[in-house]
């Protein structure tokens, strides 16, 4: 009975879980950052390729 109430009890689970989805969040919000700052960095690129 003591077992299973220290099961109950247990959170470490939860925690790696949220730590899990928290560190998924921030890398989505990375890879978007990236992809627009690249497009950015492609379209500022190419128009100094034609001016040149």
């Amino acid at each position: 009975m003591q077992f299973i109430r220290k099961m109950l009890k247990n959170e470490k689970g939860a925690t790696a879980i949220e730590y899990g989805l928290i560190a998924a969040l921030i890398a989505v919000a990375a890879i978007t950052a990236m992809t627009s700052l690249g497009s950015n960095l492609t379209n500022t690129f190419n128009n100094v390729s034609n001016e040149l």
